[in-house]
């Protein structure tokens, strides 16, 4: 039975993301001929650090990031002063290799003998960096006078529910699509099985380009594309951007929920109704459901030097695990079964996390379908000189559970909109259906 279900599972997201990866990988097999070589997962953060010009000694970290300040100079005044890029100039390729070098796995070994996705997260993310800086490079500059951070995770599609902890892996990636300041880049991670290379997930992050301080927008390389399949990536990013603003201007935090939306609250509502007692206040809990506001984890961390980036902030990627691990306990523990990740997405990064922080993170089932659940991650700083909390990420995790789990049922309003955004990040990831009905772009 259990098998019966991951393989529906994985036979649903292998439909979904169809459509969406012939496209990816129509460009990718194009630049997959060119010749690069793979670097190694361990090279990524140094190369990094050689880009940007930081040590990776705290001290000296600190004062080299005050000397990027002279860099200011080497920043462009407007788009057209930059050379343009192709979408092979950005290319990399990334080896993490699990199988030839045991040596590595400890680090991203499970208790069940399968890697951590958590580790793969904080991989995507710096690898998303470094194809940024390879898009903006400039053979004149020793140093990047840019800080280019991630600004969003879009989606993160599944195709392989287990990761092997004993088979190489290779990470694939480049730049889809550039505006003014941002950059959107497409990820790919294949594991080897017999020689073979095979599809485990698909990534689509948004970068940004900042000063060499971080405090303004800084211009980047446009981007100019060479054959239809780079045409059609391209159109892609265009197609994903509209769809982020169309998103944000739906939001249940602007607009009331639509008719429908309405009318699955409204029954839910009644369906907790005592109709002996035939009172709005007077409620009781279905069977086989959870009250959401019994479905809450939390967690804290403090922010040490040691999970720093390079541009002496907290790693967004170890931001995206701690939420991620955090995220799969609590879909452990309200599924009663191991869950596994489906999707990732809308991962909004909204302010930078400083050294020193304490870091709340909040985990709440906020949807529930079948044996699906989805997983809403709130993280927040606290500031002790203010007393003052500012919300910094809110993540998104899609799971599956082995076994049918119980319906979440809102009881407060604000519980009625987490499970209504809840549920239409479900219906994006899962099913392929926006809000309104159509399918997302």
């Amino acid at each position: 039975m259990r098998l019966h279900l991951l393989n529906r599972v994985t036979l649903l997201v292998h439909r979904m993301l169809h459509t969406s990866s012939s496209l990816q990988r129509g460009v990718q097999s194009y630049t997959m001929n060119e010749g690069h070589s793979p670097l190694h997962i361990s090279d990524v953060r140094n190369k990094l650090r050689e880009i940007v010009g930081v040590s990776t000694n705290w001290s000296d970290h600190q004062q080299a990031m005050k000397d990027r300040t002279t860099l200011s100079s080497l920043l462009a005044n407007q788009q057209e002063d930059l050379p343009s890029r192709r979408i092979k100039d950005s290319y990399v390729e990334i080896l993490l290799p699990l199988g030839s070098q045991p040596i590595l796995r400890e680090k991203y070994l499970n208790v069940h003998n399968s890697v951590r996705f958590g580790r793969i997260l904080e991989d995507l993310d710096s690898i998303g960096v470094l194809i940024c800086y390879s898009h903006t490079k400039s053979d004149s500059h020793r140093r990047s006078p840019l800080s280019i951070v991630t600004a969003l995770v879009d989606k993160i599609d599944m195709r392989r529910n287990i990761i092997h902890p004993d088979c190489d892996i290779k990470f694939t990636g480049n730049v889809s699509w550039v505006g003014k300041t941002s950059m959107e880049v497409k990820m790919h991670m294949f594991q080897n099985h017999n020689d073979i290379y095979s599809p485990v997930l698909d990534a689509t992050f948004v970068m940004v380009a900042r000063d060499s301080e971080n405090k303004r927008a800084a211009f980047v390389n446009p981007l100019i594309v060479e054959s239809p399949e780079e045409e059609e990536v391209f159109k892609q990013g265009e197609i994903n951007k509209k769809r982020r603003i169309e998103i944000s201007t739906a939001s249940l935090l602007k607009v009331a929920p639509t008719a429908d939306e309405r009318k699955i609250i409204h029954s839910m509502f009644l369906n907790t109704l005592d109709s002996k007692t035939v009172s709005f206040r007077s409620r009781f809990l279905p069977a086989n459901s959870v009250w959401m506001e019994d479905a809450k984890l939390k967690g804290l961390e403090i922010c040490h030097p040691q999970e720093r980036n390079i541009f002496n902030r907290i790693f967004g990627g170890f931001l995206m695990r701690k939420a991620y691990e955090l995220g799969w306990a609590n879909a452990c523990t309200y599924g009663g079964s191991r869950p596994y990740v489906v999707a990732v997405d809308d991962i909004m990064f909204q302010k930078p996390v400083e050294i020193g922080s304490l870091l709340f993170l909040s985990s709440q089932v906020c949807y529930t379908e079948g044996n699906y659940i989805q997983i809403r991650v709130h993280s927040e700083v606290y500031d002790a000189s203010s007393s003052h909390h500012s919300t910094t990420n809110i993540f998104h995790f899609t799971f599956f559970s082995e076994k049918e789990v119980p319906q979440i049922v809102p009881k407060t309003y604000g519980e009625s909109m987490l499970y209504l955004d809840g549920k239409r990040h479900f219906d994006l990831t899962v099913k392929g259906v926006s809000t309104n009905g159509s399918p997302p772009a």
